[in-house]
């Protein structure tokens, strides 16, 4: 299904959200879910991007939703590339046929999309009663990008700092800086990491994210030294078969590969 992973967390002072479903059935269902163990008292953006930001429309009124300034700043912004709306629109009759009547329309859904009220730019905590959440700023795939670290657990929700077993979207993103998170990410006491999209994993993710994303970087800055087009280079770069997309989402690879290549071209050939 489309979408990034969302989650939620218990702590004896109520429930946290960690982003929220892009399709509204799976929205509506998550925010049960989550009122069963309790009051939710936050919800929190790892990113500005629709997958994991949309699903904030089913959860008005319930709790404080806090995110990265850049989060809130790039929210539901409408680009020449993309429009976050009709994307999460068009996803429906492919991803969620039965729950078209569930999608709000553009001008209910922009008149309360339920963004953020707190925002940060540092790291910064959260303390929710025997529980403690390290909001970690993450920068690369996004510039507002986070990670949200429960110590006495040992749980890492890293969000799209960290794709496992799915190819990885970098499309604007700052791969430098991409890795320097990941680095830091090293650095942290865990035993378990939700990633942003692909099953549940471990530490050793962030080596093979850190290998993937230096990939990348040597194949298209390769086309570049050779004078290739970028048509050129989307020819020959080939990373389909390192790396599906989310399960679901096989039409959407040449896409995501498409809009890969064309952005590492266009930042090594303003470099050059």
């Amino acid at each position: 299904m489309r979408g990034c992973n969302p989650g939620f967390v218990v702590t004896s002072d109520g429930v946290v959200v960690i982003d929220t479903p892009q399709l509204p059935a799976s929205a509506v269902r998550m925010r049960k879910e989550a009122e069963k163990h309790g009051q939710i008292k936050y919800l929190i953006n790892t990113e500005h991007h629709v997958d994991h930001i949309f699903g904030n429309y089913f959860f008005q009124g319930a709790g404080t939703v806090i995110s990265h300034a850049e989060v809130l700043k790039e929210f539901m912004v409408v680009y020449p590339q993309i429009n976050p709306y009709e994307y999460a629109r068009e996803a429906v009759p492919t991803d969620d046929p039965q729950d078209e009547a569930l999608f709000p329309d553009k001008e209910t859904y922009f008149a309360n999309m339920n963004a953020p009220t707190v925002t940060f730019r540092g790291d910064t905590t959260l303390h929710m009663g025997d529980t403690t959440l390290e909001l970690i700023c993450t920068p690369g795939h996004t510039q507002g990008q986070i990670a949200v670290h429960i110590p006495e657990r040992k749980v890492l929700f890293s969000a799209d700092t960290i794709f496992h077993g799915v190819q990885t979207w970098h499309y604007a993103s700052n791969i430098e800086q991409w890795i320097s998170s990941l680095k830091k990410l090293k650095t942290l006491d865990m035993d378990t990491i939700v990633p942003g999209h692909g099953p549940v994993c471990d530490k050793s993710q962030i080596d093979v994210q850190i290998s993937f994303l230096h990939e990348w970087l040597f194949e298209v800055s390769a086309c570049v030294a050779k004078g290739m087009s970028e048509e050129e280079c989307l020819k020959h770069i080939n990373l389909r078969d390192r790396f599906p997309v989310d399960i679901g989402q096989e039409y959407m690879l040449d896409h995501v590969i498409k809009n890969n290549v064309s952005s590492l071209y266009r930042k090594f050939l303003e470099n050059a």
